[in-house]
């Protein structure tokens, strides 16, 4: 990697992720690429290059390529879980043929690819704990259905053109730099907020509901670290499992006490969120990943909450 494009910068992986990239690669570099003209964070715009990026215009994204003379792709816009839900065909339309489109302008100008999947991929007929690598794949949402067409879509640019094309299934992520964007796992991340400002929080799904969850250090990790790899190791290449803690509600705000005694959850749960989380693993088995290209995660349930309750309370007070 020497000239990469992030598609999707703004949101809540591409900020910190585009910073992590620049950090590790130099700012030059790295072009955050967002859908709006002036990106909320003023880091994220002063670090380096920022481009409206749009992946459903091909002429523009076309040309940023070859302005900066691009040969990685980090492709991470998409619309969320719930927020997917409430416009399915627009989230066809940026899921599926934004990534179409990405893909078609990499592979005329042979760039790599990093595609994000997710735990949205599986369904109710997939087994609930300790999810396979392989397994059977009905997801019930149309944010899951876009992201396993996805990850098929990567899996054939790369049989049908040699695409280098490379990504993982993602849990839900937790940050105390981005809020959330509308998916199901949000709760993780408001509840450090409420229990920060408020000391109460209701939560959207109900106390015993485990997902697999993981710090975004982790993530930004991940997501860094399979593009590094050497390709000849891989032998699965799009949607590695990876994880890092399996936790309910109620178990976090347990952990939550720890640092906060104070703190109290109550529920009003969210029918439709709940029914997604429903239909998704209570913990998925990363081993592949792990064998493959040495996947191991930093953070646990405890040490995620005493770093998120720390950084949190700075960035608090600063606001």
């Amino acid at each position: 990697m020497k000239n990469i494009l992030v598609v999707g910068a703004t949101g809540q992986i591409g900020s910190e992720l585009t910073l992590a990239l620049r950090e590790r690669y130099g700012s030059e570099n790295v072009v955050a690429g967002g859908h709006v003209r002036k990106p909320s964070s003023a880091q994220l715009k002063d670090s380096g290059p920022f481009v409206v990026a749009d992946c459903l215009d091909v002429p523009s994204l076309t040309d940023i390529v070859k302005k900066y003379q691009i040969d990685t792709i980090y492709h991470l816009a998409a619309l969320l879980s719930a927020t997917a839900e409430k416009n399915p065909k627009l989230a066809w339309q940026v899921n599926m043929q934004g990534l179409i489109n990405v893909l078609d302008i990499a592979n005329t100008y042979q760039c790599a690819v990093f595609f994000p999947s997710s735990i949205a991929v599986f369904g109710e007929s997939t087994p609930k704990d300790n999810t396979p690598q392989d397994t059977i794949q009905r997801p019930s949402t149309i944010y899951g259905i876009t992201k396993l067409t996805g990850e098929l879509l990567c899996d054939y640019y790369h049989k049908r053109y040699n695409l280098e094309v490379r990504g993982v299934r993602f849990p839900g992520l937790i940050s105390y730099e981005t809020l959330p964007g509308g998916g199901t796992t949000d709760y993780a991340v408001e509840i450090f907020y409420e229990a920060l400002t408020k000391g109460h929080y209701t939560c959207f799904l109900r106390g015993d509901t485990y997902l697999d969850m993981m710090y975004m250090p982790d993530a930004l990790k991940a997501s860094i670290q399979i593009m590094e790899v050497d390709g000849s190791l891989l032998l699965h290449r799009n949607g590695y499992n990876v994880t890092a803690m399996s936790f309910c509600p109620e178990e976090l705000a347990q952990e939550i006490k720890k640092w906060i005694p104070d703190f109290q959850i109550s529920y009003e749960i969210d029918h439709l969120r709940q029914a997604i989380a429903d239909s998704w693993p209570n913990s998925m088995d990363d081993t592949v990943a792990r064998q493959e290209w040495g996947w191991q995660p930093d953070y646990n349930l405890a040490r995620m909450t005493e770093d998120m309750i720390a950084k949190l309370k700075v960035k608090l007070a600063k606001s």
